[in-house]
């Protein structure tokens, strides 16, 4: 996919790392994950520009996991404009554990802990974190690493506004009931679609671990997710984080087709979701067609 987006293959747009904006307030908004493509990104979305010397439209960060693809780009936002971070125990713990996040000084930047399940408020949407089967980040795994763990380390995002709701889950092992029983209802999911194949990468070359080892339930196969939401009411079904090794990727491949004759939307960078009147969604990314 890569070669195919450098070689200018019209079928495969460049796509930047995961993370999407929402506008959770009248011209606030919220990062939820901030990439290391951040600077990228926010040059590419005029809505989220800074506005004056230290201003911006960015007040808050939302984190679903410690992966590098998710907190990097934190320290984009070092320039001292106040901010709030929100984030599990586990996720807090990741950043309070490497000194280099010191950079968002501590008298302008707020760590907000927050529990699974417990909603809590950021401008005018209210937010709850929930657990999702994932796994710690890749740095931080040990020989007693366990895979499809729900204790906080990976979450998913319900977001509400104005009687809406987006469920967002960019990271998820399996789809288990308890998963099936968050999205139900939903006007917008955006869920995991890292890999097509769980071994894809493997067969690519390109590495040896499977989707399923990475923390990530492939789109085919037993389990797969592109048909495990069939019968739960949804209104659309948006794929995000997807690895570079998706065929998915490749406007008119039979994978592409597959998922989208099952219902799914393929994101890009530049994607824009408006659900109602009331939640405005930007996504800026993806895992990258384009990685170096």
């Amino acid at each position: 996919m890569c070669s195919l987006a450098w070689d200018g293959d019209p079928r495969v747009k460049p796509r930047t790392q995961s993370s999407i904006a929402i506008e959770t307030g009248a011209g606030a908004w919220t990062l939820f994950n901030a990439s290391p493509d951040l600077r990228s990104q926010i040059l590419a979305t005029p809505k989220i520009q800074p506005t004056g010397l230290r201003e911006t439209p960015i007040r808050s960060v939302v984190l679903t996991n410690g992966d590098v693809d998710h907190i990097d780009g934190l320290i984009t936002l070092r320039e001292r404009s106040p901010l709030k971070v929100y984030a599990t125990e586990q996720i807090s713990s990741v950043l309070d554990a490497n000194p280099i996040f010191g950079v968002l000084a501590a008298d302008v930047v707020e760590r907000c802990t927050v529990e699974l399940g417990r909603p809590f408020e950021i401008d005018q949407s209210r937010i709850e974190f929930f657990a999702v089967p994932g796994k710690v980040p890749l740095y931080l795994e040990t020989e007693d690493l366990r895979i499809g763990d729900s204790s906080g380390d990976t979450v998913g995002v319900d977001v509400r506004k104005d009687g809406k709701r987006l469920v967002y889950i960019p990271g998820c092992a399996v789809v288990n009931d308890d998963v099936l029983a968050r999205v139900d209802g939903a006007d917008v999911l955006m869920f995991d679609g890292t890999v097509f194949e769980d071994d894809e990468m493997r067969q690519a070359g390109v590495g040896v671990k499977t989707g399923r080892r990475m923390g990530h339930v492939p789109l085919s196969g037993s389990g797969g997710s592109m048909g495990a939401f069939d019968g739960v009411k949804i209104g659309r079904k948006i794929y995000i984080h997807i690895n570079n090794t998706n065929p998915i990727l490749i406007a008119g491949s039979p994978q592409r087709r597959a998922v989208e004759e099952k219902g799914w939307e393929v994101s890009e960078d530049g994607l824009e979701v408006v659900v109602g009147a009331g939640l405005h969604i930007d996504k800026r990314d993806d895992r990258g067609s384009t990685a170096a």
